[in-house]
């Protein structure tokens, strides 16, 4: 015997669901006093942070490109080596 298992997905009207405005204006407010308690980075400090992060991915940038040039090198060097040995 099989049993067939169904959902009733009731349908809720916006009427039927409460919706408390002066909860939706705490939460608000509450969110306004967070916003208010964190302690924003200066223009000034930003910028500097920013450059230090430009020059360092920079910098980093180029060092990865030296040792790129310095594995192919050596690589081309070996494939040369080997290519006089084996002929």
């Amino acid at each position: 015997m099989e049993v067939k298992k169904t959902q009733h997905v009731s349908e809720a009207s916006p009427k039927e669901i409460p919706v408390s405005s002066k909860k939706t204006l705490s939460f608000l407010d509450d969110i306004k006093a967070e916003f208010q308690k964190i302690t924003w980075t200066s223009q000034e400090e930003l910028l500097a942070y920013a450059k230090i992060v430009v020059g360092a991915t920079f910098v980093f940038g180029i060092g990865i490109y030296m040792m790129d040039v310095l594995i192919q090198s050596f690589l081309a060097g070996l494939g040369n080596v080997v290519h006089l040995i084996a002929g």
